[in-house]
């Protein structure tokens, strides 16, 4: 065999095995129900589960637990998802900049006997700018 034909070989070889670390690492959007059933079967792969913040008439989050001086890296609170299922999570790094802020949340991680436990937490925060406040800052034409 020629060199080339060896090289070519082995560069299809990484390939495949690139592809195939990075499918094994992929995770789905499930429900919490869904996860539920997953780690009941015993499939501990990680998922991700998109909802929503319980709040109160005040707009203040509920169920939400974090105290950094008795413990910064446990963050605790509930999470409502697409299908309107109540789910604690629970996730061992520091509460996340403008939690309180967001909109929408989206963990990754797995479930735990019945709680939720996320390994990564991305936030969908509410836009900058809110519609009334652009029209009422934009200048008038006469």
């Amino acid at each position: 065999m020629k060199k080339a034909h060896i090289l070519a070989i082995a560069v299809i070889a990484v390939a495949i095995g690139i592809i195939m670390s990075a499918a094994g690492d992929a995770s789905v959007y499930v429900s919490f129900k869904e996860a539920r059933e997953r780690a009941a079967e015993g499939n501990l792969t990680k998922v991700h589960v998109v909802g929503r913040l319980p709040r109160d008439g005040q707009k203040n989050i509920l169920g939400l637990e974090y105290n950094p001086v008795l413990d910064p890296n446990y963050f605790a609170f509930t999470l409502v998802d697409t299908n309107r299922i109540a789910q604690r999570v629970i996730y061992f790094n520091p509460k996340p900049q403008d939690f309180d802020k967001s909109e929408q949340v989206v963990i990754t991680g797995a479930m735990r006997k019945d709680i939720f436990v996320a390994d990564k937490i991305l936030l969908k925060c509410p836009s900058k700018y809110v519609e009334k406040d652009i029209k009422g800052a934009t200048a008038a034409v006469n």
